[in-house]
């Protein structure tokens, strides 16, 4: 998974890196095809916003999250993306398997 990480009106220290990569671990857990992510943490005035755009085969995800608090942001970011990245595994596996299911083997 390539990450790149940006900040706009604001310096990423290295303590702001490693937040957002400790929290992209459990995407990284959950769906393995990740090919790319653009994560922009920027600060307008008091509102401090976190923007990634996941990019993985067949489809970009976007999550933008705002909040006070750097951090809290970047966690709302994180659940957003979870939720997307499950919403997008479950579209892409087949639920209709046809000797996959208990039901459909054949029983002696």
């Amino acid at each position: 998974m390539n990450l790149q990480l940006t900040g706009h009106h604001l310096e990423v220290t290295p303590a702001l890196r490693d937040y957002v990569q400790s929290k992209l671990t459990r995407i990284s857990n959950h769906f393995d095809h990740v090919i790319d992510v653009k994560i922009t943490l920027s600060v307008e005035k008091l509102l401090q916003t976190a923007e990634a755009t996941l990019h993985v085969p067949g489809n970009d995800l976007h999550v933008a999250c705002s909040d006070e608090n750097m951090y809290s942001a970047i966690d709302l970011l994180a659940d957003k993306l979870d939720r997307q990245v499950l919403k997008h595994k479950e579209k892409i596996a087949d639920h209709h398997r046809v000797n996959g299911a208990v039901k459909h083997q054949a029983t002696e």
